[in-house]
């Protein structure tokens, strides 16, 4: 069962707390244009933004809910925040699938048990070839590569999207793999699909005008220094 289609666009919308567009009606609307746009699905982080967003949306919503306070394991740590995104209208809950230390000692297979057992599906956030395997024979429904370069043993992967794991995964599992992490242009999102991901997720790109406006100002300044 997969209730994205294939080769289309997942649109990331999350501010965080020190960003201009945090807070619900903020993202219900850059949902609502992501919808407008073409956007297959939405990814979402926390309760309000995701009940707002479902309001506003009738895409899928993939659901997360971010714990900062957390040392390593942030995204859905725990069985009650993935069951507080699915109340909601979460779909699909994203959660970390890495075997990084979690100090409530509550393994991601017990959560990922716990997202079934209400009827809805999970994305695997990984960061790993054999990460992404042990997802897929746990049961998830989606091996994302959301993960792949934020992780210690895969830092310093530069800022280029690892189409490498996405092409190794797809070949290795049936699972419908999702290239999420890094992608900021059209062309590298069609790379994504060229090396076998079922659908792309695109986040800051599209619905952070701060950061784009950085890379620009950024872009723009170095152009003038290398004259």
């Amino acid at each position: 069962m997969t209730l994205i289609p294939r080769h289309g666009l997942i649109v990331s919308c999350q501010a965080r707390v020190d960003n201009p567009l945090h807070g619900p009606v903020f993202m219900a609307a850059m949902a609502l244009a992501a919808q407008q746009g073409g956007a297959v699905a939405l990814r979402a982080n926390g309760p309000a933004d995701i009940a707002a967003i479902r309001q506003a949306s009738s895409l899928p919503i993939i659901g997360i809910n971010k714990d900062f306070t957390q040392p390593e394991v942030k995204i859905t740590p725990d069985i009650p925040s993935a069951l507080a995104v699915v109340r909601v209208g979460a779909q699909i809950v994203a959660l970390d699938c890495t075997d990084r230390h979690r100090p409530n000692g509550v393994g991601w297979r017990a959560i990922l048990t716990a997202v079934h057992s209400t009827g809805a599906l999970v994305m695997a956030d990984i960061a790993t070839f054999d990460e992404g395997l042990a997802a897929a024979q746990a049961g998830a429904d989606y091996i994302a590569t959301t993960l792949s370069g934020y992780t210690k043993n895969t830092q310093g992967m530069g800022s280029d999207p690892d189409l490498s794991l996405v092409a190794a995964l797809a070949r290795a599992t049936k699972v419908p793999v999702i290239a999420e992490g890094r992608i900021a242009t059209p062309a590298q999102a069609a790379q994504a699909l060229d090396a076998g991901a079922h659908a792309v997720v695109v986040g800051t790109m599209i619905t952070n005008p701060r950061a784009i406006t950085e890379r620009f100002v950024f872009d723009l300044a170095t152009r003038q220094i290398n004259k």
